[in-house]
């Protein structure tokens, strides 16, 4: 099979990773991709916004399976677009059509569905600005702090939690009435704060039914002790240690059978994969948020230690076969901690000379950020690699990593050194 990953990050370098080992494989493209995946697939220079583009590299590189690794080509329709051309009916796409992805294109189209189907998730309501002022009286009827979002994708940027409730309505108001996040912040969606540990479950779905891939908590804040801004993720280690069996199974009875049962009770066509986006409150699980793909830095982690063939699984996803699939998972841990530019995630330089990479041997380097260019590897984004390593604990796949850290180095890099920490 020739097979297409859309995408350009460390995620998408994870899949080529996985993707490259399957007996299946024939030829392996990468669309835009980066110097990573640049090693050991065809990288290919599609703006992922060009549908067109993407159904003629179907065509002139006779693809039988898209993957697609970012929400936006998904939220924007792009498994219809491929469906709705004769020549390329046939195509495979891992992910779901745009009304499935409504799940991450719109929370308040996610907490709908949360509510009709009974699965745990934070108390909330959604505003628009013809309401702002109920929304006020809700934000003065609630127990700070307070938890804005954006119903929209807002590039990760699009939550805020606060505090005072006077800066809450400032900030309501510069998101309702000021359009401070664009068309994603036409309704906002305000909900209660849930205090308690967060983790990332993931689960794959042929539409009928699903199989549970390895679970991961990723580390999101710029600072150590999980202080200063939101970044697109510092880290990730896989399994949490947290995660126990009687845990697990409150997660798979409440959350994952109820959404699964939810999604074919309510017709909504979904094939691929399904984040779940928990926080763990007094021993239940909560919903957060669901994403439509995987995510990014948890592929990093949780794509390593499938030992079966990635392929055949998502082979098995298309064709309604999953139930007879079989997935094995190492039972070796899993550690990544990202290399990100000086700056990030406010502004940075890009075109940084990154050093040291070809000395690594005992991590898996997945390129993020970065790009091949004349004869050098160099910065080309905020995160620009996430160094993976395997170990029979998460303390020894920590350490591996940090040990190969030490060995890379470009202008001005920045990491966080207590990547699981907390664990």
């Amino acid at each position: 099979m020739n097979i297409l990953i859309l995408g350009s990050g460390g995620r998408e370098h994870a899949f080529a990773y996985k993707i490259k080992q399957s007996r299946l494989c024939k030829n392996l493209y990468v669309a835009p991709g980066n110097s990573g995946t640049r090693e050991i697939a065809t990288n290919l220079q599609i703006p992922l916004d060009q549908f067109n583009l993407v159904a003629e590299a179907i065509k002139n590189y006779k693809i039988s399976m898209v993957i697609v690794g970012p929400e936006i080509p998904l939220v924007n329709g792009l498994k219809d677009f491929i469906a709705s051309h004769k020549e390329l009916k046939d195509t495979i796409v891992i992910g779901p059509n745009k009304h499935a992805a409504q799940l991450e294109g719109s929370k308040d189209f996610a907490k709908d569905f949360l509510n009709r189907h009974n699965i745990p998730t934070a108390s909330h309501r959604t505003f628009t600005a013809k309401t702002i002022k109920a929304a006020f009286s809700y934000i003065d009827s609630m127990t700070p702090p307070y938890v804005l979002k954006a119903d929209g994708l807002a590039a990760g940027k699009g939550v805020l939690i606060i505090d005072n409730p006077d800066e809450a309505k400032t900030e309501l108001n510069e998101m309702l009435v000021k359009s401070k996040f664009g068309e994603a912040s036409k309704s906002v969606v305000i909900e209660e704060f849930l205090d308690g540990i967060e983790l990332s479950c993931f689960a794959i779905t042929d539409g009928k039914d699903y199989k549970l891939l390895p679970s991961a908590k990723d580390y999101k804040r710029i600072g150590e002790g999980d202080t200063g801004l939101n970044t697109g993720g510092m880290g990730a280690v896989s399994p949490p240690t947290f995660l126990t069996e009687d845990f697990f199974r409150k997660v798979e009875k409440k959350v994952i059978q109820p959404t699964i049962d939810g999604l074919i009770k309510d017709n909504i066509n979904y094939q691929g994969f399904i984040f779940f986006g928990l926080i763990k409150v007094n021993g239940e699980p909560y919903v957060i948020e669901y994403n439509v793909r995987m995510g990014d830095p948890e592929s990093e982690v949780v794509l390593p230690r499938i030992k079966s063939d990635l392929l055949e699984l998502l082979f098995s996803v298309s064709n309604g076969e999953l139930s007879n699939h079989q997935i094995v998972i190492d039972d070796k841990k899993a550690a990544t901690v990202f290399l990100v530019s000086g700056g990030y995630p406010e502004q940075y330089e890009k075109g940084k000379e990154i050093y040291g990479l070809d000395t690594i041997s005992d991590s898996i380097l997945f390129h993020a950020g970065a790009k091949y260019e004349n004869g050098k590897v160099k910065t080309n984004g905020g995160r620009v690699i996430a160094v993976t390593s395997m170990g029979d604990s998460i303390k020894k796949a920590i350490s591996k990593s940090y040990e190969s850290i030490n060995k890379i180095k470009f202008d001005k890099m920045n990491y966080r050194k207590d990547i699981g920490f907390d664990l």
